[in-house]
């Protein structure tokens, strides 16, 4: 089969497509057939060697975790998944970016006929991650709090989560986002030099919460604006948590994934939750795609179409 590989630290220029053996499942695992693979950004920090502390590469090493395709084998143990299903999935294992890719069943759901393959594709780590956010800021009706990087393929999905939650969602993201952003009931609010202050206009009353996927910072402001320690949640300001003992929950937090991601598959389809697609690439195409993704611009998910469903 054709997988993505990456032999060295670097840029995407470290990014191949080459031919390995096809991998087969075994005991509780599933193979699937990749139909569309997501792209993530902290993808690009494990290949550039970034996060090598906290996710060492093991060369050659393979790309992505979030992937949706047909169901080609089943290895022993393995019940409630059949050989042609349509399933969505999340992989530990840095391998779907791939035609085929072997999961743990137990990280494989169903894909929902009214969910479209790149949405499906790209929904496992930020869809989590979105999850564990609200886990950990528990936001309630009659609250506000303020999503960072509210265009962002975590932001999307976090800030409808809360504002399904009933709270007043501060959205801080660029303009040219702003207008979806109202769409989906939140409060926009551009990037500035004075955002402290700007946030405080749009909640004189204060703010109860945090959800942090953009950094630079706004750990500490939230903690300025008397945001208390266990309602600020950052997955990407690693050292303000450890400095505030804020919380850096994410994807890995979620007690029960499949059932959470079994839950957004179905809010998905119905459109009750939204997930934009801003790129999509085929797979020969992949360091273009990271070269698009790490420029953080436009709203929501990237996707390599690996095959046909």
């Amino acid at each position: 089969m054709r997988a993505v590989r990456f032999t060295e630290y670097g840029g995407t220029d470290v990014l191949q497509v080459v031919e390995v053996e096809t991998p087969s499942p075994g005991e509780g695992e599933v193979l699937v057939r990749v139909v569309v693979a997501g792209l993530n950004p902290g993808e690009a920090g494990i290949r550039s060697g970034a996060m090598q502390q906290m996710f060492p590469a093991v060369f050659p090493e393979g790309e992505g975790s979030d992937l949706a395709g047909v169901v080609e084998a089943v290895g022993p143990g393995v019940t409630g998944v059949a050989v042609g299903d349509a399933v969505l999935a999340v992989s530990d294992g840095r391998n779907a970016q791939a035609e085929f890719a072997v999961v743990p069943a137990d990280r494989v759901v169903p894909k929902p006929d009214g969910l479209g393959w790149a949405v499906a594709g790209s929904l496992g780590v930020a869809g989590l991650t979105a999850v564990a956010m609200i886990a950990a800021v528990k936001p309630v009706a009659g609250e506000t709090v303020v999503v960072t990087g509210a265009a962002g393929g975590v932001g999307t999905l976090a800030t409808q989560l809360a504002v399904r939650t009933g709270a007043t969602v501060i959205a801080i993201a660029s303009a040219a986002h702003h207008e979806q952003l109202r769409v989906w009931g939140a409060l926009p609010l551009a990037y500035g030099d004075d955002m402290a202050d700007s946030i405080v206009a749009l909640a004189p009353d204060g703010v109860d919460g945090m959800l942090d996927t953009y950094g630079h910072g706004y750990v500490d402001l939230a903690l300025g604006l008397g945001v208390p320690k266990d309602r600020i949640d950052t997955i990407i300001d690693f050292e303000a948590a450890e400095r505030t003992g804020v919380a850096a929950d994410g994807q890995a937090t979620v007690e029960h994934p499949a059932a959470a991601l079994t839950e957004l598959a179905g809010l998905l389809a119905t459109g009750d939750l939204e997930q934009p697609i801003k790129g999509r690439f085929p797979l020969d195409a992949v360091a273009e795609a990271y070269q698009q993704l790490e420029q953080r611009h436009g709203l929501g998910k990237m996707v390599l179409e690996v095959s046909q469903p």
